[in-house]
């Protein structure tokens, strides 16, 4: 089935491209009125399936299909008589979505689910009979989607509807599979309902299942989808759109002649590819209207280069820029760094002589089959552990993405519906993962989470309700607030309170992004109205003590006999690079070239001094050490820095804010070389979990 097909009410079987096949377009209606007169002999397909056999012979040549006439054999029997509200059999219901699946590729026993979706649901058949026929996988199937397909569309309904369908989905995502194909053929027969139903399925379509779908990479699905509930809920937009489709229709289309020019190039590149033309389906034409305004020929369609092989991909690619004027912006390499939902391409843009813009994407044919049908081009994901597997229990699904499993570890702490339905809008709405690496970095150690997460989303991903204790997170070793997003790639270490009665802030609320974070932090702070039990000293003036005077250490500047003051905002040190500026009294204030204070004197139009350090090698530093709150902490980090050798000339202890508590030092070193050394000495003082310079 295509993707991006023109034409949203367009049946897949009523495709030039499955004409191409030798495919006849299959009447629907007419398998509803044969099927009433009952099943033909045993001893072949029934005429009714044999569509559905040879669109699933198409994808897996190898396939048994005796248990598809099985299957049909018995959802015929069973639905015999029943109608649907359009006034056709039943039975035409369970062929049509099984035909959906068989196009995308589905295997065998997920067809065989599809054909007996219903009959638990609607018929006296029950799960027993269905095990003891078919066996535990499809029971399991047709089991899990029976759990969601007593949807009442009232709102109070929804939400528990789609928790058990959540929970079902993350079992076995082939029922997930099914269910999209089901809700697909309902909306294409949606003409039959009343407006104000037909809107309010489009609309529980459009919030979750066009996302799910979305996110288990059934393209094929999501965008027809798409234009249902496009053609439903903005029938003027969609009738604008069609206008401009059906305008374009007449014209000159530019893109055939540039696959031609694509495929002339790749040919003599020696490259071996298929070069498609891919048109636009109705909503992606609207967003493109919306995005460039008046569009050209070249905006209706893209153009789809297909070859064996990944390192292929990247051939192609540098043909076409090398051949043609390539727009740098609209460069994705999805291949490299693939989507959350499996998907892999190269997104690219080139810009050819007449003028045109045409966009091109380049993909292996197996990416294509992944990028079309998502989690159905896998197969069974479970072939390996089926045989041991019972039909009750939850199994590892190594299709699960990682906001699969996060749905499902905060799905059942969910306080109440309306929560559960607003978090799995929020969480659907997020498009796009990030990986962060925990401080070991091991492949077992990575913790997937939305965009835009922060650390606090972190902590509850990797600990849970003790995340309540968390009070701050290294990013990349540099020492970060909880409130910091974090991005792909980085290592988070997480730092927990040694007081178990410690608990949130209502700011983390602003900062958590992720379902299980956010609920986990309202219902403490719920059952906490008065925040947690302090535990910190009253807030005092921090405690200072002073030693030795201030200096110019060894820095020499070029001002004969001016007073040298090192800056106490970066504490620069030999060998740092420096640089000095006169303030008032005539007096040279050194800081480190990279402070800010120096951006700020030159953009005030400062000159600098010249500045250097003196052969010998003693040096003052400001040093900021944070730790846990804890008794005689001061003492063991005064008497670590004393092992070292090193005066201090003044320290100050601030109050402790959520069990922590920042020194700074300014300390006088022998020698420079000794700094790294002293801040390890500090850093292995019990409770600091941090030493930075100033």
């Amino acid at each position: 089935m295509s993707a991006e097909a023109t034409n949203p009410e367009a049946r897949p079987e009523a495709r030039p491209e499955l004409r191409r096949r030798g495919r006849t377009r299959i009447d629907l209606r007419r398998l509803g009125r044969a099927a009433l007169l009952g099943p033909t002999s045993r001893d072949r397909l029934p005429d009714a399936i044999g569509h559905v056999a040879e669109a699933h012979r198409a994808h897996h040549p190898d396939a048994d299909l005796s248990i598809l006439r099985r299957a049909y054999v018995l959802a015929e029997s069973s639905h015999r008589g029943q109608m649907r509200k359009s006034g056709e059999p039943y039975i035409t219901h369970p062929l049509a979505v099984t035909l959906i699946l068989a196009e995308l590729g589905a295997e065998t026993t997920t067809l065989t689910a599809s054909l007996l979706h219903d009959t638990v649901e609607d018929t006296e058949v029950t799960l027993d009979q269905v095990r003891a026929e078919f066996g535990d996988e499809v029971c399991f199937i047709v089991d899990g989607v029976t759990k969601v397909e007593k949807i009442d569309y009232g709102a109070a309904a929804e939400p528990e509807t789609f928790r058990k369908m959540l929970v079902a989905t993350g079992n076995d995502v082939r029922v997930m599979s099914i269910k999209l194909a089901d809700r697909l053929h309902n909306m294409r027969t949606l003409g039959v309902m009343r407006p104000e139903k037909q809107a309010r399925i489009a609309k529980v379509t459009r919030d979750v299942l066009i996302p799910l779908a979305e996110r288990l990479g059934v393209q094929a699905l999501k965008t027809e989808l798409e234009d249902l509930v496009f053609a439903i809920l903005h029938p003027e937009e969609y009738e604008a759109t069609r206008a401009l489709i059906a305008a374009h229709a007449g014209e000159r289309d530019p893109l055939p002649a540039i696959a031609d020019s694509v495929r002339a190039v790749l040919r003599d590149a020696g490259i071996a590819a298929q070069v498609q033309v891919r048109p636009r389906h109705f909503v992606s034409v609207h967003r493109i209207a919306l995005k460039r305004g008046e569009l050209r020929g070249s905006d209706f369609g893209r153009i789809l280069v297909l070859v064996g092989e990944n390192a292929d991909c990247y051939a192609v690619l540098g043909e076409l820029h090398t051949c043609f004027t390539p727009v740098v912006s609209e460069f994705k390499d999805f291949i490299a760094a693939p989507k959350f939902n499996l998907y892999q391409s190269l997104h690219t843009a080139v810009a050819v002589p007449e003028g045109y813009v045409a966009e091109v994407i380049v993909r292996t044919h197996q990416m294509h089959r992944v990028a079309e049908a998502g989690v159905v081009a896998l197969g069974n994901p479970y072939a390996t552990a089926a045989a041991d597997a019972e039909c009750e229990e939850e199994r590892a699904d190594p299709t699960r993405p990682g906001w699969l499993s996060r749905l499902l570890d905060w799905q059942q702490s969910a306080p109440d519906p309306d929560t559960f339905w607003s978090v799995l809008r929020a969480e659907l709405a997020q498009d796009r993962e990030i990986t962060v690496f925990r401080e070991d970095g091991s492949a077992s150690g990575t913790i997937s989470l939305p965009a835009g997460a922060s650390c606090i989303d972190a902590a509850y991903a990797q600990y849970g309700e003790a995340a309540h204790g968390c009070i701050g997170a290294r990013v990349n070793g540099r020492l970060t607030s909880l409130a910091s997003r974090l991005s792909d790639g980085d290592t988070v270490q997480l730092l927990l309170a040694q007081d178990t009665s410690s608990g949130p802030s209502p700011d983390w609320l602003e900062h958590a992004r992720t379902p299980a974070a956010r609920i986990a932090i309202s219902s403490w702070l719920e059952a906490h109205p008065d925040g947690a039990t302090p535990t910190a000293t009253p807030a005092r003036a921090p405690l200072s003590v002073v030693g030795a005077r201030g200096g110019g250490g060894n820095a020499v500047v070029d001002l004969p006999h001016a007073t040298v003051r090192l800056a106490g905002c970066c504490t620069p040190v030999p060998p740092d690079a420096v640089a000095g500026f006169v303030v008032r009294g005539g007096a040279v204030t050194v800081h480190r070239i990279h402070c800010a204070a120096v951006a700020q004197m030159r953009s005030l139009g400062r000159t600098s001094v010249a500045v250097h350090w003196r052969a010998t090698a003693d040096c003052r530093v400001t040093l900021v050490a944070e730790s846990f709150g804890r008794p005689h902490l001061l003492a063991d980090l005064t008497e670590a820095i004393a092992r070292e050798g090193v005066e201090v000339v003044s320290a100050t202890v601030e109050p402790p804010v959520e069990q922590r508590v920042r020194h700074t030092y300014t300390l006088q070193l022998p020698d420079a070389a000794g700094l790294p050394a002293l801040m390890r000495a500090m850093r292995d003082v019990p409770g600091v979990y941090d030493v930075s310079r100033a």
